[in-house]
């Protein structure tokens, strides 16, 4: 693996700053993406100090913390670009992010790559964090089409099927684009630290199948509970935040 020093991190901000300028340039804000980056730097920098103490720690039940600490913030977020937000909805999102995260993480852990113990976290934290982030994703996209189909007074089925359509483009981008457009993280990681391209290839499909599957599951329950509340409440909601 390549060394990264601090003056290397700075380096690969430049172009960052330049994006930042044609940002404050053309929308007159950069609060928003500051505040963005601010969190990124300071999250990735916590993180770091807080995994080295949990692999050191290798205890199942600090790892089971971690994974509903994930999952909990992983739902929460999912909520953002929805007109309304509440304890009802956040149950809707943290069941149906577990349902096709949970499902896929044991799945690939412990019928792919027999990880034992199974609680190893060097192997279950970067799976989950991949697998809840897009499950995240695709819910938040699903539930923010939905409530937008629904408010230009489009039946509910109509509306769903819409939304799913649209939560699932860029992880089905993403599948088209593999290995044309892009060599994926779990694949350029493998690949800087001397493994073959083959094996980093077989890596990259279950990491692409899991990845798909937790989001089109994910997505598919949280359209399946929300169905009723949205169904009455979503035009009204569309108003109350339009006004």
């Amino acid at each position: 693996m390549y060394a990264i020093t601090l003056p290397d991190i700075a380096i690969a901000f430049i172009p960052v700053f330049v994006t930042l300028v044609v940002i404050f340039r053309w929308t007159n804000s950069v609060r928003k993406s500051t505040i963005a980056l601010a969190r990124m730097l300071l999250q990735l920098m916590v993180i770091g100090y807080a995994l080295e103490f949990i692999f050191t720690a290798d205890n199942s039940w600090i790892i089971l913390a971690v994974l509903c600490f994930m999952l909990a913030a992983a739902s929460w977020i999912a909520l953002d670009p929805l007109p309304v937000r509440n304890t009802e909805l956040l149950r809707y999102s943290l069941i149906a992010i577990a349902g096709g995260g949970v499902f896929n993480l044991a799945l690939i852990s412990q019928g792919v790559l027999h990880v034992d113990p199974w609680y190893k976290p060097a192997v279950l934290i970067p799976l989950a964090g991949m697998i809840f982030a897009n499950s995240m994703n695709s819910v938040s996209l699903a539930g923010e089409r939905l409530y937008s189909e629904l408010g230009h007074h489009n039946d509910y089925t109509r509306a769903r099927n819409t939304a799913f359509q649209a939560a699932l483009i860029p992880i089905t981008n993403s599948l088209l684009a593999v290995g044309l457009v892009s060599l994926p993280g779990m694949m350029t990681g493998q690949i800087l630290a001397g493994t073959s391209p083959l094996i980093a290839a077989r890596y990259q499909i279950m990491v692409m199948c899991m990845i798909f599957a937790s989001a089109g599951i994910s997505t598919a329950l949280f359209l399946w509970l929300i169905r009723h509340r949205s169904a009455q409440r979503a035009p009204a909601a569309e108003s109350e935040a339009c006004g």
